[in-house]
């Protein structure tokens, strides 16, 4: 991971100090990762006071490897490393023993005009790295089934993976998003025995993703009854994968409906991808697949049916072929991977960004692309298996309810946006009923409600979908970010002044504005870690306490008990404050981008 240059400074000299301190102990082999600098980087912590410091590093840790008290090793190594700093002409910088803790205090007025300047200077490029340079990131994301509305259970993928290859993409990863759709397999059986069982006698054609739902979960009603209805449709799906003219017509008329019914939510949403295949696109890809697996001697017969043993207790065999010949979504998504592979040779990594039910379906993907590699004698730094990564997330529930397509227990997610289109509107009237284009600023704002429901958590956990708190407009939410950045808006038009970095940063000396700076010089870490941890909850809930830290600083009163304004007739402090209420406008403005919500300027 890629730290600022107080943490890199700070670390370097704490490392330096301990062995330089403790020269004995750090001689022997056993102790040598724990003197070493990537430890102490790991241990640097942020002060839960921002009084404290900028970093802290727990010695507690050491007590015992070093027989002595934590206090004694802190207030020890603290001389030692503003020593080295002094040394190295590094003024802005300090260590402070606090207890068992040393802490880095950073001088405010400098860590303020590098900060500042830098996010007035490079816009939306503040927070930008070239740690990605030269490599190229996949990620899968969205890849809704074909005939299925796009409901809330889709909106996790989707939204999770749209900000991964954002974000990916800023820290200089040739990012390539990919939309997956799965328009193959034996729910199409089901879908062509039910239109031609119930389809037929309708007035009109099929002509929406509604009504080709409503003939889904009226085939499992059905088929409830009368189970050979599932043989049908088994029979049916073969004969699409044999050719038959008229089973491919009707899923090519599947298909026509459903792309375009995902490609207005798409837009809706601002969902963007670099390109798209269905699954059906891999047909002529499976039987080399197979037959590479058949060279490796890596298949068997069991049952009838094809499979390949993984040779792993936790993992059943994988299943290629079943014992009538149809092939599986295993057997596609093996054939995907390889096919990724040669579109993009030598790539960095591939995400999967899929439900948490689908970890040991990956999990079996991986492994048999490991398994031919090494037959293959592919050397291990060089192998396809070894780049590819599940990025899995927890439950949408709605209501406290699971969601099921074939019970056609189902929550549209257009419906969703329109109701939290309608509650913004209201507000807005209410509120603030002179203000122009309200329609649009209302559907960002119930966009954001959305988008943000599913990045405020961590991606592992489970999400239930309440109205209550989705669209809930104060707190911490989309639109309270949303609101933030236009009331930062409305601070620069009131200004009307052009805003530079040239200004006094000493005078940005309250605490208040001290924690904004922090904020603000800790967004580019924010952004690393986000892609580390595959998870944009980094970024939503950094953007949460900048958001907090500046409205302190908007709201402050002064001793009289007055709002201490922002724009005073005190011109060099109106012009220093005016330079952060930009950078926190160009940080906010930056971060709803890559979580993929919109920024009005006006609410």
């Amino acid at each position: 991971m890629t730290v600022d240059k107080y943490k890199q400074l700070f670390g370097e000299a704490t490392a330096e100090a301990l062995r330089a301190a403790y020269p004995e102990a750090a001689a022997l082999e056993d102790n040598a990762d724990a003197f070493s600098l990537g430890k102490v980087l790991e241990g640097l912590e942020t002060p839960k006071d921002p009084a404290m410091g900028r970093l802290a590093f727990p010695v507690f840790r050491y007590a015992r490897l070093l027989e002595a008290r934590p206090q004694e090793i802190a207030a020890r190594l603290a001389d030692e490393i503003n020593r080295r700093l002094k040394d190295q002409g590094v003024l802005s910088l300090r260590a402070v023993a606090v207890g068992g803790y040393l802490n880095g205090q950073v001088d405010t007025t400098m860590l303020a005009s590098e900060t500042v300047a830098a996010a007035l200077n490079r816009g939306s490029s503040y927070g930008d790295s070239s740690v990605g340079g030269g490599k190229t990131c996949l990620v899968e994301y969205s890849s809704p089934n074909i005939a299925k509305p796009f409901g809330v259970g889709h909106l996790r993928s989707t939204i999770i993976g749209n900000s991964l290859r954002r974000i990916f993409a800023k820290l200089g990863y040739a990012a390539v998003g990919i939309n997956y759709p799965g328009d193959w397999g034996t729910q199409f059986g089901k879908m062509i025995v039910a239109r031609r069982w119930w389809g037929s006698d309708r007035a009109r054609r099929i002509e929406t993703v509604k009504e080709l739902l409503d003939l889904y979960v009226r085939f499992h009603r059905e088929a409830a009854k009368n189970p050979t209805l599932e043989e049908e449709a088994r029979q049916a799906f073969k004969s699409l994968e044999d050719g038959d003219p008229d089973a491919l017509s009707l899923w090519r008329r599947f298909k026509e409906i459903s792309y375009a019914e995902f490609n207005r939510i798409y837009a809706l949403l601002g969902i963007e991808f670099d390109w798209t295949y269905g699954e059906s696109d891999l047909n002529e890809k499976m039987e080399p697949l197979i037959e590479r697996l058949s060279r490796a001697a890596l298949t068997s017969w069991s049952q009838g049916a094809l499979v390949v043993e993984l040779n792993d207790e936790q993992l059943p065999p994988l299943l290629l072929k079943k014992s009538d010949g149809a092939t599986l979504y295993a057997t596609r998504d093996l054939a995907g991977m390889i096919y990724r592979w040669e579109k993009y040779p030598d790539f960095y990594e591939a995400l999967y960004v899929v439900n948490v039910a689908q970890s040991d379906h990956f999990k079996q993907c991986f492994r048999v692309i490991d398994l031919l590699e090494e037959a293959e004698g592919v050397p291990v730094e060089r192998r396809l298996s070894r780049r590819l990564h599940h990025v899995d997330f927890g439950w949408v529930r709605f209501e406290g309810r699971m969601m099921s397509t074939r019970q056609g227990n189902i929550v549209l997610l257009e419906e969703v946006i329109a109701q939290a289109t309608e509650l913004a509107r209201d507000r807005i009237k209410e509120k603030n009923p002179g203000l122009a284009a309200i329609d649009d600023t209302a559907q960002m704002i119930g966009v954001g409600a959305v988008i943000f429901s599913q990045l405020s958590v961590r991606r592992q956990r489970d999400v239930d979908f309440r109205w209550e708190e989705v669209l809930n407009f104060e707190g911490e939410t989309g639109p309270y970010l949303q609101y933030t950045h236009a009331r930062l808006c409305s601070v620069l038009r009131r200004y009307g002044r052009e805003v530079g970095a040239d200004v006094d940063y000493s005078l940005l000396n309250q605490s208040e504005e001290q924690r904004v700076i922090d904020l603000l010089a800790d967004f580019p870490e924010a952004v690393q870690t986000a892609a580390e941890q595959y998870d944009p909850f980094f970024i939503s809930s950094h953007l949460l306490k900048l958001a907090a830290a500046f409205n302190k600083v908007y709201q402050r009163k002064d001793a009289g008990g007055q709002i201490d304004k922002i724009i005073s007739e005190n011109a060099a402090l109106t012009a220093a404050r005016m330079a952060l209420v930009k950078a926190v406008n160009v940080v906010l403005n930056e971060g709803l981008r890559l979580l993929g919500l919109p920024a009005p300027q006006e609410m």
